[in-house]
């Protein structure tokens, strides 16, 4: 799953693919280097980030989603509004995005059950602007999952279709470092929902703790390639990135290692 952030403030490309023909050129490029689907996203979710009302994000991400989808391109739409998913729905994406999962808008998981796209219901604690409050575990990789499937849970009695869900762990989330590793090490623990589980590690916070201070953003690539490695490996549906190419040939690289295996 590539990454077209359409917002002037995202914390991973500061804005470059804020124009339409920029989103949509680059979302192209990273279909070409291997993803296979796109997700885009017109409200930053970085830490601190105030939200976007509903029409500014959907004049942002619909006629991305329309170009994108136009092209036989897979579209997820990254948002919490249940308005901005029905809009990105009508351009053809096919899967919703919720960060929130379902829980910043009390419409959504309607819309969810009504729609028949693919969900994407995420571990989530309340809104960037003061997540860091309410990260507190006894042990982040239970807790994260028995939320996660107590959401889960929820969301079919609103009449969501189970086989429409993926959980994902929602790493930087309300989390800090430590609870963001210690999710990843048992990601058996969310592969025992029962649901395809997504990872979206790639150039997040907790990656940076292992570089140096003044390291640019693009060197979080590589470390957010061997986890998105490593994340399949244990298990994982799918990966969300920004450097799409290097993701893509580090899982070709697993491949190949795992073939070997079995000739």
């Amino acid at each position: 799953m590539g990454v077209v952030n359409v917002t002037p403030d995202s914390f991973s490309d500061g804005g470059r693919y804020f124009d339409v023909d920029d989103a949509v050129a680059h979302g192209l490029e990273l279909v070409a280097a291997g993803a296979t689907v796109i997700d885009v996203g017109g409200e930053s979710t970085r830490p601190g980030a105030a939200r976007v009302d509903t029409r500014e994000e959907q004049h942002r991400v619909a006629p991305v989603v329309s170009a994108l989808a136009a092209a036989g391109v897979r579209v997820s739409i990254d948002t919490m509004s249940a308005e901005t998913a029905r809009a990105a729905a009508d351009a053809g994406a096919s899967i919703i995005n919720d960060v929130s999962g379902g829980l910043a808008d009390d419409r959504m998981p309607a819309f969810m059950a009504a729609s028949g796209l693919d969900c994407v219901i995420s571990h989530w604690r309340g809104h960037s602007v003061d997540m860091a409050s309410r990260a507190s575990y006894t042990d982040a990789a239970v807790d994260v999952a028995r939320e996660l499937d107590d959401r889960v849970s929820t969301l079919l009695g609103q009449g969501v279709d189970p086989q429409r869900i993926v959980v994902d762990p929602g790493l930087g989330f309300s989390k800090h470092t430590e609870h963001n590793w210690r999710i990843l090490a048992r990601l058996d623990l969310l592969l025992e929902l029962g649901y395809p589980v997504l990872v979206g590690a790639s150039r997040k916070r907790f990656l940076g703790a292992l570089l140096r201070d003044d390291a640019p953003m693009t060197d979080r690539d590589l470390p957010s390639a061997v986890v998105s490695v490593l994340a399949v490996q244990a298990g994982a549906w799918g990966v969300r990135v920004h450097d799409v190419a290097a993701t893509r040939l580090a899982l070709d690289t697993l491949d190949a290692w795992q073939g070997g295996a079995d000739d």
